[in-house]
C-alpha cells in the first residue's frame, strides 16, 4: 500500500454549469462529472452559467442594506428567538460555532414559503413554518424573488450531483418538497480597527449543499493539511460566480466520498454582505450512506435530515441553547455533536 498523501488543494475549482439545461444528457454527465471531482477532492466549487438574473442580485443586495441600516431596536422586533419557527433577525453574539466566541456579524434568516395549513406547520416541526417580514418598501417581493430563482438553482445542481453519483437525474426530487432551506442575508459592519482572525468559527454545513453569493473577501476553506485557503468574490464575463460547498447529508449519504469542507469567514475591516441558501431534503427525510458506497468500513450513521439541522441550531443559538439549559427544549434523540463532519472531523481527531 502507498504512503503517498493526496496533494492538498490550494485553489476552488471552476465549474461552468450552463450545460446542465442542455437537451443532451451527454452534455449534462460531462458538468455532472466535474461538479463530482470539485464535490470529492475539494468539497467547494464555483459555478457559474447559473442563470440567476443580476437584477435579482441587485435587488436582494438593496434590500438587505435597507433592512440593516434601522436601528438595533427596530430590528429586534422580528428577533429569530421570539419567531415560531426560527427565523427573522439574528443580531451579534446570537450564534457561537467553533471558537465559542460570539460571532461578529448580524443576520436576517428567511426559510421555505410553507403555507400555515401544510401538515407539517400543523404538527409544528421545528424549523417549517411562514416567515414574518419587516414593513418595508419591496423588501419581501426582492428577498423571495432571489430566493425562488436560487431554489430552483438548487434543484438542478441536485439533478447534476444525483448524475455525478450514477443516480437518475431526478433521484432526489421527490426528497424536495417542503424543506428546511434557509436563505441568510448576513451582513458584516465595517470595522476600521479588524484584525485578521476569524469572524465565524470553522464549521461545516449542516444541510445537503449550500450556494453562496458575496461581495467582498474573507471565506476561508480548511485543505486536508489544516491549512486556509481563501474563497474570494470571483466574476466572470459579468456575472457573478456563487460558491457551492458539500454540506453534512451529502457526506453521509456518499459515505464521505463528497466531503463538508470546513470553513470560516476571516475578520476583514470592510462592511460586507453574504447571502447563502442552504439547500435540504425534506425534514423527515432518513440520511444514510447510498448502497453503492454502503460498506462495513464507513462509519456514517442514519440521521433524520431536520433533527440533524434541529440539533445543530439548538448548539449554535443563545436562545436554543438558554432552552436546552432550562429544560424547554432537548437535542433529537440522533443528534450529533458539532465538528462531526469533513477535515474538520480529521483534525479535531
Amino acid at each position: 500500500m502507498s504512503d503517498t498523501q493526496p496533494i492538498a488543494f490550494t485553489s476552488i475549482p471552476v465549474v461552468n454549469i450552463a450545460d446542465l439545461w442542455s437537451d443532451s444528457l451527454t452534455d449534462r454527465k460531462k458538468v455532472a462529472f466535474e461538479m463530482g471531482q470539485a464535490a470529492s477532492a475539494v468539497g467547494f466549487l464555483y459555478v457559474t452559467g447559473h442563470g440567476i438574473p443580476a437584477d435579482k442580485i441587485k435587488a436582494l443586495r438593496e434590500a438587505s442594506r435597507q433592512f440593516f441600516a434601522q436601528p438595533l431596536e427596530q430590528k429586534m422586533q422580528y428577533y429569530i428567538g421570539a419567531s415560531k419557527s426560527h427565523k427573522g433577525f439574528v443580531p451579534e453574539g446570537e450564534e457561537i460555532y467553533g471558537s465559542g466566541k460570539p460571532d461578529k456579524k448580524e443576520a436576517f434568516d428567511v426559510g421555505f414559503q410553507a403555507p400555515d395549513d401544510h401538515p407539517l406547520v400543523l404538527k409544528g416541526t421545528p424549523l417549517i413554518g411562514a416567515n414574518e417580514w419587516p414593513d418595508l418598501p419591496q423588501f419581501r417581493a426582492s428577498i423571495l424573488d432571489y430566493y425562488e430563482s436560487v431554489f430552483a438553482l438548487g434543484r438542478k445542481l441536485f439533478s447534476g450531483f444525483a448524475l455525478a453519483l450514477n443516480l437518475p437525474e431526478d433521484h432526489f426530487e421527490s426528497m424536495v418538497t417542503c424543506p428546511p432551506s434557509k436563505l441568510r442575508l448576513i451582513h458584516y459592519p465595517f470595522n476600521a480597527d479588524a484584525e485578521d482572525r476569524p469572524g465565524i468559527g470553522a464549521h461545516t454545513d449542516y444541510e445537503c449543499f449550500t450556494m453562496l453569493l458575496s461581495d467582498q473577501p474573507g471565506l476561508e476553506v480548511m485543505n486536508e493539511k489544516g491549512d486556509w485557503v481563501d474563497a474570494p468574490p470571483l466574476v466572470e464575463n459579468g456575472e457573478e460566480a456563487l460558491v457551492i460547498n458539500i454540506g453534512d447529508m451529502l457526506e453521509v449519504l456518499t459515505a464521505g466520498q463528497f466531503i463538508a469542507t470546513s470553513h470560516r469567514v476571516r475578520k476583514v475591516s470592510q462592511e460586507r454582505y453574504s447571502f447563502p441558501l442552504f439547500f435540504a431534503c425534506d425534514y423527515h427525510t432518513l440520511i444514510k450512506p447510498l448502497p453503492q458506497f454502503d460498506s462495513q468500513e464507513q462509519s456514517y450513521k442514519e440521521l433524520s435530515i431536520g433533527e440533524h439541522m434541529y440539533s445543530q441550531a439548538l448548539q449554535t443559538y443563545r436562545y436554543l441553547r438558554e432552552k436546552v439549559a432550562n429544560g424547554e427544549a432537548a437535542l433529537p434523540e440522533r443528534a450529533t455533536g458539532v465538528a462531526t463532519f469533513g477535515h474538520l472531523k480529521k483534525h479535531k481527531n
